[in-house]
C-alpha cells in the first residue's frame, strides 16, 4: 500500500507535509482530496482515521498518523534523503528544532491562527470578524516576532544556520498571512524576520506547494 495524505492544499497544516515531502525528495504518495465545505472531514470515514475530525491524515502501510508535526517528525525520521530537517547528525542542533518547534506551535501559532480565522474563515463562514479579537492577538504576534528578530540576527535560521522543521511549519500561515491579511509590516517591518521569510518561501519545496495553495477556493 502507498503513502497517502488526506487533505488539502488550501490546509496550512497539510501545505506542511507537502513541503516536507518536497525537502525529502518524496513524490510517490497520494494526496487524497478532503472536501471540507462537504463536510467530508467530519465522516465516519475520516472520523475513524482521526477522531478529532480535521485534516491531514498520513497513511503508511498500517500506520495511521495525524497532528502536523507528528508527521512531518516521522517522515524525516524515516526518509535520509533530501535535506536533514531534524539536524540528526547534531546533538546539539537537534535539540534547538525541538525549542524552536515547540516556539511555533505554543507561540507563534497560538498568535496568529485568531488573525487569520477572524480575518479569512469567518467571512467565508457568512460570520463577521471581531477586530477587537484581531487587535489583541496582533499585539501578540509582534511580541513573539520581536523575539524572532532578535533571534534571527544572531542566527541564520531559527534553530541553527540550516533550514529545518522549526523554519518550514512556519511557511503557509505566514503565506497566508502576508497575501491575504492587511498585517504582513509585521513581519515586513523587521528585517531580519523578512529576511528570513524571503529566505524560506523561495525554496522549491515551498514554491511548488504554494502555487497550489493560491489555486483553489479557501475549503477546498
Amino acid at each position: 500500500m502507498g503513502m497517502k495524505i488526506y487533505g488539502i492544499p488550501k490546509s496550512c497544516a497539510t501545505a506542511c507535509i507537502m513541503t516536507c515531502l518536497g525537502e525529502k525528495v518524496i513524490e510517490e504518495y497520494e494526496l487524497v482530496h478532503v472536501d471540507l465545505s462537504k463536510g467530508e472531514h467530519k465522516s465516519a470515514t475520516h472520523l475513524a482515521k482521526n477522531p478529532f475530525g480535521k485534516v491531514p491524515v498520513l497513511e503508511d502501510g498500517p500506520l495511521t498518523l495525524f497532528e502536523s508535526r507528528a508527521i512531518t517528525g516521522y517522515l524525516c525520521r524515516k526518509y535520509k534523503s533530501g535535506t536533514d530537517l531534524l539536524r540528526n547528525d547534531s546533538v546539539e542542533e537537534a535539540a534547538m528544532v525541538g525549542v524552536w518547534l515547540e516556539v511555533e506551535s505554543q507561540q507563534f501559532n497560538a498568535a496568529i491562527y485568531p488573525i487569520m480565522f477572524e480575518k479569512l474563515m469567518k467571512p467565508f463562514l457568512g460570520q463577521t470578524p471581531d477586530q477587537s479579537v484581531i487587535d489583541e492577538f496582533l499585539l501578540k504576534l509582534g511580541s513573539v516576532l520581536d523575539i524572532y528578530e532578535a533571534r534571527l540576527s544572531n542566527s541564520k535560521y531559527l534553530a541553527c544556520d540550516s533550514f529545518t522543521l522549526a523554519d518550514l511549519h512556519h511557511l503557509p500561515y505566514i503565506h497566508y498571512f502576508i497575501k491575504r491579511t492587511p498585517y504582513g509590516d509585521l513581519i515586513t517591518s523587521r528585517a531580519h524576520v523578512k529576511a528570513w521569510w524571503e529566505d524560506i518561501s523561495a525554496r522549491p519545496s515551498f514554491v511548488k506547494v504554494a502555487q497550489q495553495m493560491d489555486a483553489r477556493p479557501i475549503l477546498n
